[in-house]
């Protein structure tokens, strides 16, 4: 069926009231080869992942962080298997002492079944009462003579409780119960109140336990034996277990309940750690625990207690720590519970995986994150709301790059073992598995018209793909771009531009050719001067296009690389290539990892550096003329925020609803939607939804506010942000600084920048930078103030002009200033 037919059928199925837009969408997703057409069995196979896809994403993701632990060795152990951890929170000396109330409470669990208690009555002064004779070491207290402290401690023993020996005990101070534990079938756990009058609850089962574990909120108790099964019970029923969770190999030696995430961890002896969610009571993870002191067919050797679980307040993450022998293993948890894999949390997914890559698809209107983990999100840019969430893309290897193809329907991702798939975006699916050229990285990809996949990566060439005419889930590698040695070291970066027909390549050792679609051959090579060799890598690039499909512009600067925080201008069809040069980042040594415009029109250049920061440039007349000096010359920038604590590695202008937005990454683990004033809309995967069509919604957070945009910069920040730009050095001159062989006089009344200011000339609105004296020259001398200062104006349609502002009394300053406003209300 094509589409009209589809909706026909599901108005006749469902009834007329379905909505066109809901048909299209359905229709979209069933469409998996992207054809125009459906068939039953694209349907049935649909509706299927469908429903399989809303089952999986019900449940959690394991609570482990990192599936390789960190393992150190306990050299003082001298080889002997480590019996118990213990998390101390104060330096010694210590008192292993349980606090249920006052008087304080000992438990220890005999050999004969039998409980001891000691309840210490004055610990302040001590444990036990002090003996006159002076020993040296430790003191030592034999149950036959406690009588003799009976001031400092009150005795009881409870024999009998189980028919083998104790091997856990707990309390729980609230009910003053004691929970041990023993391999008994008759008593396996038994759960009896400190006073006697009670009955006590009995747990039977086969072979006993050899742990347990009790958490009283949950009122849940698991328990782990000989018999390789883990067993949940609930607080009040000893006959017969909630579940039973098999898959374990061997005996279980250790159990733990992780409260925050509702999930149990149990530990064999075998080295296998797993992780179980308590409502489906599925294995959500195994992780074979690799310890140097394991041996091929050996079964390791372990204390009786392996686990210790740390929780807040202990640490300010939870951590778990499991004992094998003489070596320790240090896991991390996640704190909060994880529905499908995601970190939804009120600030976004800040304990989550770097993010890698990022996009915006215009078609669907959605968000496409890829991470360091191997996993892809699909959110939606109206809402920040999570649609989709694509994991293990790539098995064990991060996710590098991605890419859309021509319907944007489909995306294409590339990762650090050289794999290339293409995933149907609206359902999840896996449509091709592209041929890999070598096993090393892919690092950028570009989808030319026709669907024809272009890949660059560490092998140093380019490789195409016809993914367009794919039946087939493999498909082969098209080597027929003549790029076998051309570029001599990994390729970093590729941009095509159609309006011109060519292809740019970026690599590590600093060179950028560009290559015509037509003979599928290099054609120019760019390269930035240099006297001291070694230039930088180019981190990114970017094709203007509007300038490329405009016949007056198309000779001008059009491609934007960044080098070592450096932004060059290129012309590719001129005679002269170098039309502009200058120095991005906020602080020096930081470079541009994300460059990106608003390509209808390229009034505005985005770029986000390594530092977080993002700069809004406008460029509507930079480059368009060749720049005499190199680095001397800047276009005007009209806001900057930090926008993430770390790098941002991609940075996307976005115009929804009419207006322009932009999308950041980081590898903080976050990507955040701002507006291109500074205002932050949201997060993606904040708990608090956002209506871009709405500002009240947004989250608000004004990074000017924090950070002093060029609006509100004081004096001595400015003064700070001239002298970072002046020690930026150029490659073009030596390492002269471009401050330095720039400077005149007249620059040196320019650096003295105040703030920024908004005016009109001529009806249009202008940026005005003015530069003014320090304030006691102009409180001195009264003559200034019908002094002409000569100000450099960026126009938004002039490139440089020189204009003479005349210094005006107050009163006529403060009603210019009223006129201006009234004007750009207008």
């Amino acid at each position: 069926m094509k589409l009209e037919e589809f909706r026909e059928a599901l108005r006749s199925v469902i009834g007329p009231d379905i909505e066109d837009t809901w048909a299209e969408r359905f229709f979209s997703e069933v469409d998996i080869s992207c054809t125009g057409q459906v068939t039953w069995q694209q349907l049935c196979s649909y509706l299927l992942l469908e429903y399989s896809e809303r089952e999986r994403a019900s449940i959690p993701t394991a609570a482990l962080l990192d599936s390789q632990p960190l393992i150190r060795h306990c050299s003082n152990n001298k080889r002997e298997p480590t019996v118990r951890v213990v998390a101390v929170s104060h330096p010694p000396p210590l008192r292993y002492v349980s606090y249920p109330g006052r008087p304080s409470l000992l438990l220890m669990g005999d050999e004969k079944g039998g409980v001891h208690l000691m309840w210490f009555l004055n610990l302040t002064n001590g444990l036990f009462k002090k003996l006159s004779k002076k020993e040296n070491g430790p003191q030592r207290i034999f149950f036959s003579d406690l009588g003799e402290h009976s001031d400092m401690v009150s005795y009881r023993h409870i024999p009998n409780i189980h028919q083998e020996s104790i091997n856990r005990v707990m309390f729980e101070p609230d009910t003053n119960v004691i929970m041990t534990s023993s391999e008994s079938d008759t008593t396996s756990v038994v759960f009896m109140n400190v006073a006697p009058k009670r009955e006590p609850y009995i747990w039977k089962f086969k072979q006993g336990a050899k742990c347990f574990d009790y958490n009283a909120s949950l009122q849940l108790m698991v328990t782990g034996g000989c018999d390789r099964a883990v067993r949940l019970w609930t607080r009040f029923v000893t006959t017969r277990p909630v579940a039973t969770l098999l898959g374990h190999r061997a005996t279980v030696l250790d159990v733990a309940i992780h409260q925050p995430v509702e999930q149990i961890l149990s530990y064999s002896r075998d080295a296998e750690l797993r992780v179980w969610d308590i409502s489906s009571h599925r294995c959500l993870k195994t992780v074979c625990l690799q310890f140097p002191c394991q041996q091929p067919g050996r079964i390791p050797e372990h204390g009786n207690f392996p686990f210790l679980l740390l929780s807040p307040p202990h640490l300010e993450e939870s951590r778990l720590v499991v004992g094998c022998k003489d070596y320790l293993a240090l896991l991390s948890l996640s704190k909060t519970r994880r529905g499908g894999g995601g970190w939804l949390t009120d600030e976004g997914p800040k304990s989550g995986p770097a993010v890698s890559c990022a996009l915006y698809n215009s078609a669907l209107r959605q968000v496409v994150t890829g991470y360091a983990d191997s996993s892809v999100c699909l959110w939606d840019v109206e809402t920040g709301r999570r649609r989709l969430q694509i994991v293990n893309t790539h098995g064990e290897d991060g996710l590098t790059c991605m890419a859309l193809d021509s319907s944007h329907r489909r995306l294409i991702t590339g990762a650090h073992n050289g794999t290339i798939k293409v995933w149907n975006l609206l359902n999840g699916l896996n449509l091709h598995k592209l041929e890999p050229v070598t096993n090393s990285e892919v690092t950028a990809l570009t989808c030319l018209h026709g669907n024809q996949l272009l890949a660059v990566g560490w092998s140093q060439r380019i490789v195409q793909y016809d993914i367009a005419a794919a039946k087939d889930l493999y498909v082969r590698a098209d080597m027929s771009w003549k790029s076998n040695g051309v570029h001599k070291s990994d390729i970093l970066a590729v941009r095509q531009c159609s309006a011109l027909g060519v292809v740019a390549t970026a690599s590590y050792d600093g060179e950028i050719i560009v290559w015509r679609m037509e003979i599928q051959g290099p054609v120019l090579r760019l390269q930035r001067p240099n006297q001291r060799g070694v230039l930088p890598p180019v981190d990114s690039l970017l094709f203007l296009q509007h300038r490329a499909g405009n016949r007056k512009l198309r000779n001008r600067g059009v491609l934007v690389s960044s080098q070592g925080g450096c932004l060059s201008f290129w012309s590719i069809t001129g005679e002269t290539h170098t039309y502009g040069q200058f120095y991005a980042p906020e602080q020096a040594g930081e470079r541009v990892l994300s460059l990106n415009s608003d390509q209808t029109k390229n009034t505005i250049l985005v770029s986000g550096d390594t530092s977080g920061w993002l700069q809004i440039w406008e460029i509507c007349h930079f480059a368009l003329e060749i720049q005499r000096e190199p680095g001397c010359e800047r276009p005007p920038m009209m806001r900057h925020w930090k926008a993430h604590k770390t790098a941002i590695v991609s940075a996307e202008v976005l115009e929804v609803a009419d207006r322009l937005f932009v999308l950041t990454a980081s590898a903080d683990g976050s990507a955040g939607l701002w507006t291109v004033d500074g205002d932050h809309v949201g997060c993606f995967g904040q708990k608090v939804t956002w209506n871009m069509t709405e500002p009240a919604t947004y989250q608000r957070t004004t990074q000017r506010e924090l950070t002093g945009g060029p609006e509100e910069s004081t004096e001595s920040d400015d003064t700070e942000l001239s002298r970072v730009k002046s020690q930026v050095p150029d490659p073009t001159n030596g390492g002269l600084t471009s401050q330095e062989e720039c400077r005149s006089e007249d620059q040196r009344d320019r650096e003295k920048v105040r703030d920024s200011c908004v005016g009109t000339a001529g009806g249009r609105k202008v940026q005005l930078g003015i530069f003014r004296l320090e304030r006691d020259r102009l409180e001195t001398s009264r003559s200034l103030e019908a002094a002409k200062l000569s100000v450099t104006v960026a126009n938004t349609c002039s490139l440089s002009a020189r204009l003479s502002l005349q210094l005006l009394p107050r009163k006529e300053e403060e009603e210019e200033e009223k006129e201006e406003e009234e004007e750009e209300k207008k």
